[in-house]
Order: structure tokens, then sequence, then C-alpha cells
């Protein structure tokens, strides 16, 4: 049947076939993949592009548009939300999701790209009957046109409480964080509008891509010479691509001489790799390795010195990514699928020890817009044993004068500050390190010991580190 054909849905009316669109298509599956499988959008979306480009469907700017609109639309949820809100006559939670999808995907077109308001509504329109059906594009028509009639500004006037009043719900509506990340965020920088403020927007930012040269295997030139790169403001391994790209086609990445790794994330590992230790310095652990990005660096420093490591992760899946990252390490290392909190190897093992421990990753927003809304306060309680048992363990396995590193990609105190406080009372003999000048030239590291870093600071992820050394 041609486009030109007529189908009489209603006497005498012409039946025009909805136009498909590729790239919001796409960005629409991509949305309800989050939504209905709790999926993250780093891994639905690469796969996604790939069985695009090898249709034929996409080229270049479709997958930038695609991306765009995909993190676009998850950044700014909350905001969409509240917009959205006032332009239906429903609660939001009786609109169905597919419907919302849409409907959030339009707003961000209208109130956070350049694309002219007819074309996003008409395209949100095609997309709705496309997906939805012509009920439910007339519903999504009808409030496009009413978003439409501000601009974002005008419509955070209208949503947003005035600062004066409610300040952590007014910058919760204004940079669409939940509320309790707002005040959780606010607490871990010591207070301060500008700061809070500042980090609330460098989280929708879209971050650089960042590689990493893995010692005794790739180098930094190598990767300067790829298009757009730049050296990392701070790791001597780090090269940024400052206008994206897909570093799963550089070729040193292909063959695991160079991986994607934040640079906050190397700094972890080179602080610990650097602190002072009394006495052998030959065999390290990462307790918890998955997915592998500081395992592999920080295997390649240890084969520099002859020492070795040993990589654990409870997942055996993500124990295998890490067997992927290692391999081709230029000294021994072993991987093995271990529980970090019931170790198969004996105390006092080991020189330097890693934990990087699961966490909430509100210091990964930037990356994984969704995990702002999916997480909960209450997820806070059933990762805090969790993590107070891995750092025990950290402390049990290392050496009397061998150095533990506790790391999190949350800056939360009840994940970070709070779990070293409370282990270190059940470990006399134990001191903290000033793990600041092992940060050489990062500036505004606080007053120590510990180090927590920041996104609209430092233009990493927000990673936290303390060092700990075994006394007795």
């Amino acid at each position: 049947m041609s486009d030109t054909s007529r189908r009489p849905s209603k006497p005498g009316k012409p039946y025009r076939r909805p136009q498909k669109d590729p790239v919001r298509i796409l960005a629409f599956e991509a949305l309800r993949a989050v939504d209905e499988r709790d999926a993250y959008a780093n891994l639905v979306l690469p796969p996604l592009l790939r069985k695009a480009r090898e249709k034929g469907d996409f080229d270049g700017r479709d997958a930038a548009l695609a991306t765009e609109l995909v993190y676009g639309t998850l950044r700014r949820q909350g905001t969409y939300d509240a917009v959205i809100a006032a332009c239906v006559d429903r609660p939001l939670r009786e609109v169905d999701p597919p419907v919302l999808d849409v409907l959030s995907l339009g707003a961000h077109q209208l109130l956070g790209t350049r694309i002219p308001t007819h074309a996003a509504v008409s395209a949100s329109v095609e997309l709705a009957r496309v997906v939805l059906g012509d009920g439910r594009a007339k519903f999504v028509n009808a409030v496009l046109r009413k978003v439409a009639q501000h601009d974002l500004d005008a419509w955070l006037e209208q949503i947003a409480p005035p600062y004066d009043e409610d300040p952590e719900d007014h910058l919760a509506v204004v940079h669409s964080h939940p509320r309790w990340v707002v005040s959780a965020l606010w607490d871990s920088l010591g207070g301060g509008r500008a700061g809070i403020e500042d980090l609330l927007e460098a989280d929708n930012e879209r971050p650089e891509v960042t590689l990493v040269a893995r010692p005794g295997r790739g180098t930094t030139d190598e990767l300067l010479r790829e298009e757009a790169a730049v050296p990392g403001r701070w790791s001597p391994y780090a090269v940024r691509l400052t206008e994206g790209g897909e570093p799963g086609a550089i070729e040193a990445v292909k063959d695991g001489r160079a991986g994607v790794q934040d640079e906050g994330s190397q700094l972890v590992a080179l602080a610990l790799a650097n602190a002072p230790v009394e006495g052998t310095d030959e065999k390290w652990l990462d307790g918890c390795a998955g997915p592998g990005g500081k395992a592999a660096l920080l295997a390649a420093l240890a084969a520099e010195r002859g020492a070795m490591l040993l990589a654990s992760e409870k997942q055996p899946h993500r124990a295998g990514l890490v067997a992927k990252a290692l391999a081709g390490n230029p000294g021994p290392y072993q991987v093995i699928a271990g529980d970090g909190t019931r170790p198969p190897w004996r105390p006092g093992s080991f020189d330097r020890v890693l934990m990087d421990v699961p966490c909430t990753g509100l210091g990964a927003l930037r990356r994984r817009p969704e995990a702002r809304w999916r997480r909960r306060p209450e997820d806070l309680d059933g990762f805090a044993p969790l993590q107070r048992g891995l750092l025990r363990t950290a402390l049990e396995s290392v050496r009397v004068g061998g150095v533990v590193g506790y790391a999190t990609c949350s800056p939360h105190l009840a994940e970070t500050r709070a779990v070293v406080a409370d282990v270190l009372k059940q470990f006399p003999e134990t001191e903290l390190i000033d793990a600041r000048p092992l940060l050489p030239g990062v500036p505004a590291l606080g007053d120590g010991p510990d180090v927590q870093l920041w996104p609209h600071v430092h233009g990493t992820d927000a990673m936290y580190l303390a060092l700990l050394r075994r006394t007795g």
C-alpha cells in the first residue's frame, strides 16, 4: 500500500501513513529500555546506534542527535515532568509511561535544544502516531502546544518555588535533581549557594570521553593522534576526546592497550600506587575489581615495579570483564570471582589494597543521569553494611606497614567519611595518610587527609578516596 492510498478511518477523510523518523524512534526505544528494564542508557544506546548504522539508517549527525535526545531527556527529566504536569489535567502517574516518554522527548526538543518549535512539535506528534497510535498522538499534540507557549526560563519561574522560601526544592526543580540528592550533595560540599548550583549544573553537562594509556602497553602520544584529542588535566596517562567520538573504534582501545576511564578513577589508582609503604611492595589487591578499569591501571603500574595484582570480583560476569581488561598486561596478575566480605586469601597477604566499594553512584550522574531518579535515600541503608564490611576486609588483608585505599564514586557523607570513621574505631592500629600530596597538581583538595573530587571543580566524577596504613 503506498503513502497516497486512503484508509477511511473516518468517512471521506484521507489516511496519511505516519512518517517514521529513525532518530526519534531509536531515542524512544532507549528511554523505554531505561524505564521498563532499569537499564542504563550508556549500555543500551551504543548497540542501538551500531545496529542503526549497519542498517544504513544513521550517519554521524543522526547518532549525535539521538544521543542528545536520550541523555538530555534523562538529565532534565525532573524539570520536564514538572512542566508537563502543569500542562495536563491529571496526575503524571496516570499518564501511561510510553506517552510520558514521548512527551519528555518533545519537551526536551522544545526547551533544551535549538530545534524550531514547529519542527519539535510535529516530529513528536509523528513519533506518537508511529509508536502510540493516532488517538494518543492528539493528546501529545495538545500537551506539547501548551509546553511550547513558554521557554525554559519562563517555565521555571512558574514551576519552581522561590529560592528564599525553599532553597532545596528550588534547586531540585531548576537543576533537575531529586530533593534528597540536592540535600546530600550540599552537605558534602559544606554549604554555599554558588558551589551547589555549579555542581548541579555540571551534573547536567555532557562529560568528555576520557581515555587511559595503560603503562607498558600504550602511550598518550599514540592517543593524542586521534581527532580532537588533548592531554588530561591531572593524570599523566589521561587523554580527553573533546568532541566525543567512538572510543571503541580506536585501535589502542580495541587492543586493550588503552581504555575508557574517567580521570578521577585514574587518580584514585595512582594515589594508591604511589602511597609510601614500609617494607616489601610485591603483592597488590583490587578487592572490588569490576568492571576492570582501575584494575588494569593498577596491574600495569604493578608490573613496572615487578609486583603482581590479584583482581577479585564477586559477580562472575563482571570478573570476565576484568579478565578482558587485564589481558595482555606486561606483568603477572590473577583474576578471581570472589566475595570480598568472605575472602579466599589469608589475612595480611598484601602490600597494597584497593576497595572501590559498591555505592549509590551519585558521583557519576553526568554519565548515568537516570541513576538520580532510580536511587532512593533508603538505598544508603542497603549499602552501609557492605561498605563497612569491605573496608574491614581490606584492613585485614593488608600487612602491617601496607596501605589501603577506600574509594567510592559517591560524595555522600554516609558512604565516605562516616564509613571510614566507623571502621577505624574497630582498627585502632591504623592511621589515615594525607592523600593530597599523592595527587600532585590537583587543586582544591580540601583540608584532608582524605580527598573528594568534584565535576565542577576538577572535571572528573565525584570520586572519594581515603588512604589508610596498618601500624600494628
